[in-house]
């Protein structure tokens, strides 16, 4: 059975760009472009849910907010 999860994409300042799910602790990957990115992400969520039971559910998207602190 099919299961979708969101992934957060940033670019840190090397310029590699920076894949996260959410929905599955610990599991991120990275890469140098988009499509490499995809691919790579999709293996590491495979290689997640491995480690893990049927009892996985993907959390709903809702937003990203940017904010500013000073410490």
């Amino acid at each position: 059975m099919a299961k979708e999860f969101s992934v957060i994409i940033e670019r840190d300042a090397e310029g590699y760009y920076v894949a996260s799910v959410p929905g599955l602790r610990g599991c991120h990957t990275q890469a140098k472009s988009l499509d490499e990115l995809m691919a790579r992400v999709q293996e590491a969520v495979g290689l997640c849910l491995e480690d893990l039971d049927d009892s996985v559910e993907s959390l709903d998207f809702v937003g990203v907010q940017k904010i500013t602190v000073t410490p």
